[in-house]
């Protein structure tokens, strides 16, 4: 069984999913770090040497699909978001996996803003992101209505709230058990 974590940058589908594989003893797979790892270069030097946004979406596309068929296994994969559906559009529709989106509010995306350097590092500048606020809400709020049509297929949606993380595992976790999934002893 797969489940596929879907949203924006920074709503929390890594550390969601991180979690939830914690809590339902699966394995969980970041699909940034598997591309990275599959292609031996950094998201920054793939988006120099790949620039058009259609093949890094189809190398990442690929990535994904060649992580299902090589791993048989349970697992959570946090899935980066991929705004060419054909990217994506027939692994969710297989009987072995859930999908589900993570949605939250501009402010609260906002709140979990992080950056990440050439090398990949992820950091925290405060400073910075404050006094691009206003840019930062703007830019979040046009993801949230692009990719709405974009994820149009998922049809399992889930708004966080600006929960904590614990709270919305032990959400998903009865979600997910509501679909027969999985079920907890």
């Amino acid at each position: 069984m797969y489940i596929m974590l879907f949203g924006i940058s920074n709503v929390g589908k890594t550390t969601t999913g991180i979690e939830l594989a914690k809590m339902l003893n699966f394995n969980f797979f970041d699909l940034d770090d598997e591309v990275k790892k599959h292609y031996e270069m950094t998201l920054e030097e793939i988006n120099i040497k790949f620039p058009d946004d259609k093949i890094r979406h189809r190398m990442k596309g690929n990535v994904l699909k060649k992580l299902m068929n090589d791993y048989s296994q349970n697992a959570i994969i946090s899935v980066t978001p991929l705004y060419h559906t054909d990217n994506f559009d027939s692994l969710i529709k297989q009987k072995n996996v859930l999908a589900i989106e993570l949605q939250d509010t501009p402010e609260h995306i906002f709140d979990r803003l992080v950056f990440s350097d050439e090398n990949d590092i992820v950091y925290k500048d405060d400073d910075y992101k404050y006094e691009r606020k206003d840019h930062y809400l703007w830019d979040i709020s046009e993801d949230i209505k692009f990719y709405s049509d974009v994820f149009k297929d998922i049809k399992l949606k889930y708004f966080m709230d600006n929960k904590s993380t614990h709270e919305v595992v032990e959400d998903l976790v009865e979600l997910i058990e509501s679909y027969g999934v999985i079920s907890r002893c």
